[in-house]
Formats: structure tokens, C-alpha cells, sequence
């Protein structure tokens, strides 16, 4: 038997500006990703078994553990691209990244799963191979992977480093809602084509497609005017500011950002 674990950081957006719809649905994106310190922790463990199988269990009830979650995905993936064969492989998440919060939590854990794999089976994949295989399996996972301070272009996948920066920061997020990026996208596909205006007035295109209509958002930005949307959303993000306790309201205070994305401990 052979056991990791490793620590898988959140992000946020601080810019977010989506260009034009590719022909295979994605959208083209500029956007300026940093991972900040707060994880989740996979424990990968790796046993002899005479057949092949994927075990997920984890700390959360919000996430399915089958081959619908991301974590499955990976795994998959890595031993698709392998001849290690015959392998039984329990992956343990625990989640303190919330879901569908526009922080990236499904994409650290998948990147984090690769990084896992590729560590116990003593590394047959390069650091550009497995950003090749994130890449297949969504946008922000190379992110999450490379981590630090990236310029992300493409759906996402494509990075370009950039100095890194320490700054603090505080997450909030309404404990009841959270926004998929399938509608935050289909929502700024729709403002566009009716050519909805105050575009401009948002440093994340994302908040703009779906902030009129969630008055959670509107609180947010009422309370705290300079805070900005991370991703999709719901979460918002303000620096050097400290967020102050609110009924209904998931609130992290203290964070930082970080140079490093998935790595073992």
C-alpha cells in the first residue's frame, strides 16, 4: 500500500473579462487568477487488488462520490494514459472549499488527484504532461496545478506568470446559493446579444451577467462596494478588508494569497 496527501488551494479571479464564444461552446477569457490559502486535502491511497477500482469518500454531503465528481474523472484519466493496470485507488476528500462558489473547489481536487497519482507512481508524467491532462478535463485546473499569480487566456487552461504578489484577503458567500458556470455564462451570453449596458462597471463580466438577479449579491456589494465576484460566483472577495459576521452568510476572514498550487504535505 502506497498513501499521499495533498493540500489543494482555492482561487479567485481578480480580473475576469470573457471575449467570445468558442466554436466548442467554452468561452474565450482574459482573466487574472491567484490561489489563495485555503484547501482542501485529498488522502490518496494506492493498494494490489485484482481488479481496477475508485473508491471516493469524503467530509462533505454537497459533492457525489462516483464518477460524476471530478476527483473520479482524474483518476480515470491518469490510468486511461497508464499501463499500471490492476490497482484499487481510495481518494478522502475533505472540503472546506465551498461548492459551486466560483473558487475553484472541483478543479483543485481534480488537479490535485493528477499531481497525487503522478507522485505515488513515481512521477511518469512531465509537469507539461499533466497540464495537458488537466486542460482535458476543465478550465481552471491548470491554475490550480501551476498556481501563484497567472494571466489566464483560452477557456482558462493557458497560463502566463506573472509577479507574485502577498496580500490579504477575506471570502464571503450566501450560505444558501450557489451559481454554476453554466448559467453564469449562458446569462452573459444573453446580456450580450441584448446588448445589456454596465458591462464596464464590473471588474468580473460574470458578476455583471448575474447580479441583478440575486439580491444575496446586491447585499454583498451594498455592505462592502468594493468587493468583486470570484469566477462564477457566489462567492465574493475582498483585500485588506475584514468581513464583518452576517445572518445567512458563509464569511472567511484572514487569508492570504500563496505562490504555490497543489503540493503534498
Amino acid at each position: 500500500m502506497k498513501q499521499i496527501k495533498v493540500q489543494c488551494p482555492a482561487k479567485i479571479n481578480l480580473t475576469l473579462k470573457v471575449l467570445n464564444k468558442r466554436a466548442d461552446g467554452f468561452h474565450n477569457i482574459d482573466s487574472i487568477m491567484q490561489t489563495i490559502n485555503l484547501f482542501d486535502y485529498l488522502t490518496v491511497t494506492v493498494e494490489n487488488s485484482e481488479n481496477f477500482e475508485i473508491e471516493l469518500s469524503g467530509t462533505s454531503l454537497e459533492i457525489p462520490y462516483n464518477e460524476k465528481n471530478l476527483v473520479y474523472k482524474a483518476a480515470k484519466l491518469f490510468f486511461d494514459e497508464t499501463s499500471y493496470g490492476k490497482n484499487k485507488i481510495k481518494i478522502f476528500i475533505e472540503k472546506n472549499i465551498p461548492v459551486a462558489a466560483g473558487l475553484a473547489g472541483g478543479s483543485t481536487d481534480g488537479a490535485g488527484t493528477l499531481y497525487a497519482l503522478n507522485k505515488l507512481f513515481d512521477e511518469p508524467f512531465s509537469k507539461e504532461e499533466l497540464h495537458k491532462l488537466c486542460a482535458q478535463l476543465g478550465s481552471d485546473l491548470n491554475l490550480c496545478l501551476e498556481g501563484g499569480r497567472q494571466k489566464t487566456s483560452g477557456r482558462g487552461e493557458i497560463l502566463e506568470k506573472l509577479p507574485f504578489e502577498d496580500f490579504k484577503v477575506s471570502l464571503i458567500k450566501p450560505e444558501k446559493l450557489g451559481i454554476s458556470a453554466k448559467e453564469a455564462y449562458t446569462k452573459f451570453s444573453y446580456k450580450m446579444e441584448n446588448r445589456v449596458e454596465g458591462r464596464e462597471d464590473f471588474i468580473n463580466d460574470l458578476e455583471w451577467a448575474v447580479f441583478d438577479d440575486y439580491m444575496e449579491l446586491q447585499q454583498i456589494k451594498k455592505l462592502y462596494p468594493k468587493s468583486v465576484m470570484s469566477g462564477s460566483g457566489s462567492t465574493y472577495f475582498g483585500l485588506d478588508v475584514e468581513f464583518k459576521p452576517l445572518e445567512g452568510y458563509w464569511i472567511k476572514n484572514n487569508l492570504h494569497s500563496i505562490p504555490y498550487g497543489v503540493k503534498a504535505v
